[in-house]
C-alpha cells in the first residue's frame, strides 16, 4: 500500500507563511493583468513543494483475523433441564460457522459461578474476554446463555455486536420455596415465627396449580406433610425441640415436568438458648461437697438454682419447736407437685429418705423423668442404707443396684471402654494436669443394670458415674461424695466444671453430646461429617446426596474412640442429603437459597439493554441454530435465524518503504523553469503591446 508523506524542511508554521505570502503574490500578478501568472502560481508552489519535503511511502501489510468471542454459561442454572445440551449443539454450530468465514477466528470463555454465591458474573467474565484481545480485531461476540447475569453494572464497552444465544425452552416452569425472616437464635419454650411462600413461574399446568405438597422435618427426622397454597405467605410458629443447633428442614414436592428440584427445598438452622437453665439442687445434709455443688451451679449466670438443704433430721431431739426449724417455710409441695415440670435438672446430693419428702413427691420426681425430665444422684453412705434413694419410687428409674459397702481408699477415676467413647466423657484424660486427675477416697459400692452405661469406673473396677435414659428423660449416679475435691484442686484436681457441664448438657438432649449422632458442617468449599457412635465396630458407608442428585458412597476414618469424621469437597451450591445406618441428616452449602436458583427460567430481559446498545440480537436456541454472516460496521447486526459480526480489516505492518518524489535539485530546475517562462510570457506579451 502506497502513501503519501510530508517531511518539511522548515517549520510548519514558517512553511505557511510562505504559502500566504506566495498566494498573495499571484493573486497581486492577476490583478494587475501579468500574463505569467500561472507560471508564477506553478513555480511558488514548486519551490514551497521542495520545501515541504514530499515523499512516497510504500507498505506491505499483513491482513490479521478477526476475532469472535463466545461466552459460554457453565453456571449452576445452566445445569437443569436441556440446557446443557442445547449449550453444546450451539457451541459446535457456532464454531462450524465462524470456521466458514473467511479470516476469522473464535474465543471460547467459560462462564461460570461467582465465588460466595454471586450468580452468573456474564459482564464480568464478558470485560475480561475483551480486554484479552486487541479491540481493533474483534468482530462480535455471543454470549451462550439462560440470559441470567447478576453483575449488569460492570457492562464493558464492545466495540462490535454483542448477542445472547438463549437456552431453556418457552414452555419450561419452576416452583421454588422461599423461607423469610428465619433468626439465627431463638428461645428454648417459646415459638418463632417463619414465613414460608412457595411460587410458581413460566407455563404452570393446570393439574400443579393451586395447592402444593409441603413437608417439614428437624434434624434429618420424619418428615411432616401439609397440604398449602402456592402464591402466598404462610406464617409458620415453630418451637425448637432442643438447645444447640436446630436444622429445619423444608421442601416441596416435584410438580408434573418441573424443570427443576434444586430450589424446592430449603434448610434453616436456628440455635435453640435457654433463656435460664432451672436447677434444683436437694442437698440431704451438710458436708464439705455441698459448698462446691452450689459454687459450680451460682457461678453460670445463667443457671436459675434453688437450693433445699436438710439441716436437721426430724427424729433429732433437741425441744426446738417444729415452726422454728427453718428461717422461711420451704415450699416442697409447690416445687415437688405443682412445678416440678419448670426444672430443667435435680440434683440429689447425699440425700435419704427421712420423711421430709413423702412418697408422693418422690413418685412425682419419678413421673418426671419419665415424661422426659432430668435427675442426678450424688451418692454418698447413704446411699447403701435402709433410707437410701434406691428404695424409694426413685428405684423404677434408677440404672443401678447398691449394696451397703463403702470402700475407703484413694483412688483415681478412670473412664471406661465406653466411658472413651461416650460424649459426656470422652476427651476428659486429656485435661488432666501431668500427674493425672487427682485422687478421690471414697466410693460407694454400686453395680450397673438395665440400660445403664458405665462411663467411669474407681476402686476396684467398680462403677463410678452410670448414665442412663429412662421413658423420655435421662439419670445419672455418681457414686462418690468426693468429687469436690476436683472442685479444690486437691492434687491437681480434675474437670469437675467441663464434667458437670456434660453431663447437664446430656440430660437436657443437646445434639452436640448426643451417643449416636450423624453431623455436617460447611466450611470453604468443603463439608466435614462427623460420626459419634458407641458401637465398638466402625459404621458403614455413609450415602451422600449432592444437588445435582449425584450419590456417592464415603467411607469415614477414624479419629478416635468412637469417633469418625472426613472433610469432603462440595463443589456445588445446594442442599447435601447424608445418611449411614438409621440416621440421616442435610447440610446446605451456599445460602439456603442460592441466587443461582431464585431465577430459573430462561429470560433475555437482563440482558436485552445492554444487547440492543452494541447493535446485537437475541435469539432462542429452540427455534433453530443461528447463522452468522459478516455485515458492515453500523449496520442492523441481527435478523430472523441470523446474528452478524463486522470484519475489522485489522493488519500488521510487514516492510516500510520511502522514496523522494524529487531531489532537491530537480525541484529547483522546476521552479526555475516555470520562473523563466512566466518571464517569457510577460515578455512576448509587452512585445506584442509595443
Amino acid at each position: 500500500m502506497s502513501a503519501l508523506i510530508l517531511d518539511p524542511l522548515v517549520p510548519v508554521w514558517l512553511l505557511g507563511g510562505l504559502a500566504a505570502l506566495a498566494f498573495g503574490a499571484v493573486i497581486l500578478a492577476l490583478l494587475r493583468g501579468l500574463a505569467g501568472w500561472p507560471w508564477r502560481g506553478l513555480a511558488a508552489l514548486a519551490l514551497l513543494a521542495a520545501l515541504a519535503n514530499p515523499s512516497l511511502q510504500e507498505e506491505d501489510r499483513k491482513p490479521l483475523s478477526d476475532i469472535v468471542i463466545a461466552i459460554v454459561d457453565q453456571t449452576s442454572s445452566q445445569s437443569v433441564g436441556d440446557r446443557t445440551a442445547q449449550t453444546e449443539t450451539a457451541l459446535a454450530a457456532l464454531r462450524a460457522e465462524v470456521a466458514g468465514l473467511p479470516n476469522t477466528e473464535l474465543r471460547v470463555v467459560p462462564l461460570r459461578d461467582a465465588p460466595g454465591d454471586g450468580g452468573s458474573p456474564v459482564m464480568a467474565t464478558l470485560a475480561e474476554a475483551l480486554a484479552a484481545e486487541p479491540r481493533d480485531r474483534i468482530a462480535g461476540a455471543v454470549i451462550i446463555s439462560d440470559g441470567q447475569a447478576h453483575d449488569l453494572d460492570l457492562k464493558p464497552h464492545s466495540p462490535a455486536p454483542v448477542h445472547l444465544a438463549l437456552t431453556g425452552r418457552s414452555r419450561d416452569w419452576d416452583r421454588r420455596l422461599i423461607v423469610k425472616n428465619a433468626p439465627a437464635f431463638a428461645i428454648l419454650g417459646e415459638p418463632v415465627a417463619l414465613t414460608l411462600r412457595i411460587e410458581d413461574q413460566g407455563a404452570v399446568p393446570t393439574e400443579a396449580q393451586g395447592m402444593a405438597e409441603l413437608s417439614i422435618a428437624v434434624d434429618g427426622g420424619p418428615a411432616e406433610y401439609y397440604s398449602v397454597p402456592v402464591g402466598e405467605d404462610l406464617d409458620l410458629p415453630v418451637t425448637l425441640p432442643h438447645g444447640g443447633q436446630n436444622v429445619l428442614q423444608f421442601e416441596v414436592s416435584e410438580g408434573p415436568g418441573e424443570l427443576t428440584t434444586r430450589n424446592n427445598a430449603s434448610v434453616t438452622a436456628i440455635n435453640g438458648v435457654r433463656d435460664r437453665l432451672r436447677v434444683l439442687l436437694v442437698s440431704g445434709e451438710p458436708h464439705t461437697g455441698e459448698r462446691v455443688w452450689r459454687n459450680l451451679l451460682k457461678s453460670d449466670p445463667s443457671v436459675d438454682l434453688v437450693h433445699f438443704t436438710i439441716l436437721r433430721p426430724p427424729e433429732k431431739q433437741d425441744g426446738i419447736p417444729v415452726e422454728e426449724l427453718s428461717l422461711i417455710a420451704f415450699p416442697t409441695r409447690e416445687l415437688f407437685v405443682e412445678k416440678i415440670d419448670e426444672f430443667d435438672l435435680i440434683i440429689f446430693d447425699r440425700y435419704r429418705l427421712r420423711g421430709i419428702l413423702p412418697t408422693q413427691y418422690l413418685e412425682n420426681v419419678r413421673d418426671y423423668v419419665l415424661r422426659g425430665g432430668t435427675v442426678l444422684v450424688a451418692a454418698g453412705p447413704e446411699f447403701g442404707t435402709a433410707d437410701s434413694l434406691w428404695r424409694s419410687p426413685l428405684a423404677d428409674i434408677l440404672p443401678v443396684t447398691t449394696t451397703s459397702r463403702v470402700l475407703e481408699g484413694g483412688f483415681k477415676p478412670q473412664l471406661t471402654d465406653l466411658g472413651q467413647r461416650h460424649p459426656v466423657t470422652q476427651g476428659l484424660e486429656k485435661q488432666a494436669p501431668a500427674g493425672g486427675w487427682g485422687r478421690w477416697f471414697r466410693q460407694i459400692e454400686i453395680a450397673a443394670r438395665g440400660a445403664g452405661q458405665v462411663v467411669m469406673q474407681g476402686l476396684e473396677g467398680k462403677p463410678l458415674l452410670v448414665l442412663s435414659r429412662e421413658g423420655e428423660g435421662r439419670v445419672a449416679v455418681l457414686a462418690s461424695d468426693h468429687a469436690w475435691l476436683w472442685g479444690r484442686g486437691y492434687e491437681g484436681g480434675g474437670p469437675q466444671l467441663e464434667l458437670l457441664r456434660r453431663l447437664a448438657h446430656w440430660m437436657l438432649k443437646e445434639p452436640e453430646l448426643e451417643e449416636e449422632i450423624l453431623a455436617a458442617t460447611t466450611g470453604d468449599g468443603t463439608i466435614r461429617i462427623t460420626r459419634r457412635t458407641l458401637a465398638a465396630v466402625p459404621p458403614g458407608p455413609l450415602s451422600l446426596t449432592g444437588p445435582d442428585g449425584a450419590e456417592q458412597q464415603v467411607t469415614l476414618p477414624q479419629r478416635g474412640p468412637g469417633l469418625y469424621s472426613i472433610e469432603i469437597a462440595a463443589p456445588l451450591v445446594g442442599l447435601y442429603r447424608m445418611a449411614q445406618d438409621d440416621l440421616a441428616t442435610v447440610v446446605a452449602v451456599g445460602p439456603p437459597a442460592p441466587r443461582e436458583f431464585e431465577q430459573t427460567l430462561a429470560s433475555a430481559d437482563p440482558l436485552r439493554p445492554y444487547l440492543e446498545g452494541t447493535g446485537g440480537g437475541i435469539l432462542r436456541l429452540e427455534d433453530g441454530m443461528p447463522d452468522l454472516r459478516a455485515v458492515g460496521e453500523g449496520r442492523t447486526a441481527a435478523g430472523r435465524g441470523w446474528l452478524g459480526i463486522t470484519p475489522r480489516g485489522a493488519y500488521v505492518s510487514q516492510d516500510v518503504r520511502v522514496a523522494e518524489i524529487l531531489p532537491a535539485w530537480a525541484w529547483l530546475i522546476l521552479a526555475a523553469s516555470l520562473t523563466l517562462l512566466a518571464w517569457l510570457r510577460e515578455g512576448r506579451m509587452s512585445l506584442r503591446k509595443a
